[in-house]
């Protein structure tokens, strides 16, 4: 018989014990790597912030807070140049307001259809086709509002001119439309089936159910989609570049070209306007303006998702 070695217990012992040390290392550089890649979108923001800091900077070393605020026309690449920005803002409200007063109805009755009154099979097939919609190049948008929409609006509006606000403005609700609808009808979806129920044994019928409990227990998110709709449409760039036009006109008239922000970066991106100069530090200073606009807005649905959500056990 073979003596027994005094460490073949501990030997054994070993084998239930598995040394993890390669195992917290690999987990170590998993970490790592999705933790460098979750910062690349923290870097990409603090860069693009920084540089539009950096160049507004440089652009109110030349022309003063009062002119960008109230200047009463926007003409930096004329040779009488002035910087009110308020002509670009307001056709970017304009813009934007149209397509809200389209995409706002259009899409909470989606949304409502959808998660109350379509049967499984009919949602199963109508969200996607609705969301589709989002896929559509905004590019096709503006030129369907461009050949299609325009010449019918001109049909019924004398002096609609060829490009105008009132065509990209219902393109535009058209184009943001599935991002109402869908978020709504996941908002609305997820109201627990208990207050339905609650509501209908208080003899409510499904309309004064929907209106009176749903919609008020679903409105943090309904709210949250809208304002991002808003802050999609103050973006949108192509859809108001081609069916508006760019001609900075002053005032809230639909019906005649005008100029939004974004149309505006592009007029001055195409590459005719030298980088060193005035007119093209503009586009940092309006990109800065759009910025702080989003922010705002993400910043009021952050706040009132916050404030108004409402919590199921």
């Amino acid at each position: 018989m073979t003596a027994n070695s005094p460490n073949s217990g501990e030997d054994r012992s070993s084998l239930w014990k598995p040394n993890r040390q390669a195992s917290r290392r690999v987990e170590m550089l998993v970490k790592l790597i999705f933790g460098a890649f979750a910062l690349v979108s923290v870097a990409t923001t603090a860069g693009i912030v920084l540089t539009l800091i950096f160049e507004t900077i440089e652009f109110f070393g030349e022309v003063s807070l009062l002119q960008f605020l109230f200047d009463p026309q926007w003409t930096p690449l004329f040779s009488n140049q002035q910087f009110g920005i308020h002509v670009l803002i307001s056709a970017t409200i304009m813009t934007t307001g149209i397509a809200i007063l389209v995409a706002l109805p259009l899409g909470l009755m989606a949304a409502i259809y959808l998660s109350e009154y379509a049967s499984l099979n009919t949602r199963r097939f109508l969200k996607p086709a609705l969301e589709i919609l989002a896929g559509i190049p905004s590019v096709v948008f503006g030129y369907f509002a461009l050949l299609t929409v325009t010449p019918v609006l001109q049909t019924f509006i004398p002096g609609l001119q060829g490009f105008n606000a009132l065509s990209a403005g219902l393109v535009l609700g058209i184009s943001i439309l599935p991002l109402v609808a869908s978020l709504s009808e996941d908002a609305i979806y997820a109201v627990p089936r208990s207050l339905r129920d609650g509501s209908y044994a208080l003899g409510a019928t499904k309309r004064e159910t929907i209106i009176s409990v749903i919609l008020p227990a679903a409105l943090s998110g309904i709210v949250a989609s809208l304002i991002l709709a808003i802050s999609r449409a103050i973006g949108e760039t192509m859809i108001v570049t081609l069916a508006a036009g760019q001609n900075p006109t002053p005032g809230f008239n639909p019906f005649v070209p005008v100029a939004t922000m974004t149309a505006f970066i592009v007029q001055v991106s195409l590459g005719d306007t030298p980088a060193t100069s005035l007119a093209y530090k503009t586009i940092f200073a309006v990109g800065m303006t759009l910025f702080l606009i989003t922010l705002t807005l993400n910043l009021i649905s952050f706040w009132f998702v916050r404030k108004f959500q409402e919590k199921y056990e």
